[in-house]
């Protein structure tokens, strides 16, 4: 019995799928409570629907449902396939898509209060970087905001993406408890 429960917990998914997808998953552990709360603050009970991206174990998930967002206003994005499977017992009520970000808006997802991305961004192509975070302002309201984190100093969507989606940004401040340490940005698309 213990040995089922170590096989099927959060951490064992993230350390085996780590080590066979080194590429794919850049974090040295499932993000930390911290980090989680700092990526939803402002989310709530009215929220939704609500975009996340790289869910992986979904850390990030239940600090939305913490906040008191309805599960069945998430719609979670999840490429790899055991992280998908595990999502989909974990959260029963939310929508989880085993398809890629960019796919977003061929899903049927509209109207969204927010993206949630915990994507290794800086890890990816430009073209890739301005797909996936265009693909999120299209299926979001006006005003939605981008919310992702980064290891680095520095914003984590290349400067030409940002101008040519017409982003601003600001930062929500430094995560300290988290390894390692991770910066909060949100991003806004500008009209015109």
């Amino acid at each position: 019995m213990a040995f089922d429960r170590i096989l099927d917990s959060d951490k064992y998914l993230f350390w085996t799928q780590m080590l066979r997808r080194p590429a794919r998953i850049v974090a040295l552990s499932p993000s930390s409570t911290d980090l989680a709360d700092a990526m939803t603050a402002g989310l709530g009970t009215t929220s939704g629907p609500v975009i996340e991206l790289g869910v992986g174990t979904g850390k990030i998930t239940e600090a939305m449902l913490r906040r008191g967002v309805p599960e069945h206003q998430l719609h979670l994005f999840e490429i790899d396939a055991k992280f998908a499977a595990f999502l989909r017992r974990r959260f029963p009520g939310a929508t989880v898509h085993e398809a890629p970000a960019q796919t977003l808006q061929a899903r049927g997802v509209q109207a969204a209060e927010a993206t949630i991305s915990g994507l290794p961004l800086l890890s990816m192509p430009g073209q890739v970087q301005h797909d996936i975070v265009d693909a999120a302002f299209g299926a979001m309201r006006p005003g939605g905001r981008f919310v992702q984190f980064t290891y680095g100093t520095s914003p984590p969507i290349e400067r030409a993406v940002r101008d040519d989606l017409r982003l601003t940004w600001r930062t929500r401040g430094r995560v300290w408890r988290n390894l390692p340490p991770a910066q909060v940005y949100e991003f806004y698309r500008m009209p015109g």
